[in-house]
């Protein structure tokens, strides 16, 4: 199982990671700080207010509402 590859918002974790130098957990905390908000507002914040490209920012605003 440990050969499956990721898929879904999750498989641009690694690259949010890199390019923004921050862990996964700490761009959803802020945006659970944001919360209740619309998906569409979640991405607007992190691509307005911290430079996050919108494939990023959607994959993560997906997953935070996911699984919360």
């Amino acid at each position: 199982m440990a050969d499956e590859k990721v898929k879904g918002p999750a498989s641009y974790f690694p690259s949010i990671e890199k390019k923004y130098g921050q862990p996964i957990a700490h761009w959803q905390g802020l945006l659970r700080e944001r919360m209740p908000a619309k998906h569409m507002e979640l991405v607007a914040f992190l691509k307005d207010e911290h430079g996050l490209g919108h494939g990023h920012a959607n994959a993560l605003v997906a997953a935070t509402l996911a699984g919360d």
